[in-house]
């Protein structure tokens, strides 16, 4: 698995660094050696946030924490990303040690500022690309919760549309789909 730890208003120390590999080392017997971890920690008035996304044969996994301690934040980050990998373990299987998958939800980054809209002003401040590949509903679910999003745009692998499944407030998912 190859590694890239970005630190924001904070350096970061080697011994950190090394709790990181430590940490995310036990999940490589899972991923295969083309799989990247970003773990990014950023430093907000005496809170540390840690967020790690793994992305590997077309799948995304993104889990984030805030403590007061990274150290603390990092082991969160961890657990919560054993328990997405553990709850759908079945599902996964097939997709994770499959070669033939594309990544299919690269995001592009791109900068933008943090600022604080008016009410009424609907300006932009934040465009993602990604390519879109045909899943079924329940492959986007899934894929949804693995990024921790509300929603997720994709194309139905049945009708070739372009659908986005979201979360709603009660836990259920709704699916949106073109009028024809």
């Amino acid at each position: 698995m190859k590694y890239n730890i970005i630190g924001r208003k904070v350096n970061l120390r080697d011994n950190f660094k090394e709790r990181v590999y430590k940490k995310l080392g036990k999940f490589e017997k899972i991923f295969s050696e083309d799989a990247e971890a970003v773990v990014t920690v950023t430093l907000e008035k005496n809170r540390q946030t840690v967020e790690v996304t793994i992305r590997d044969n077309g799948m995304t996994y993104r889990a984030e924490s805030t403590a007061l301690e990274m150290n603390d934040a990092l082991d969160a980050v961890v657990d919560i990303l054993g328990g997405q990998i553990r709850k759908n373990k079945a599902k996964l299987s097939k997709k994770i040690k499959s070669e033939s998958l594309e990544k299919y939800f690269e995001e592009e980054p791109t900068g933008y500022d943090d600022a604080v809209l008016e009410e009424e002003d609907y300006s932009v401040v934040r465009t993602k690309t990604f390519s879109v590949k045909p899943l079924t509903v329940e492959e986007a679910i899934l894929q949804m919760n693995m990024i921790g999003h509300q929603f997720f745009m994709f194309r139905n692998a049945n009708s070739n549309e372009i659908n986005v499944v979201y979360k709603r407030k009660n836990g259920t998912y709704g699916l949106l789909e073109p009028e024809n």
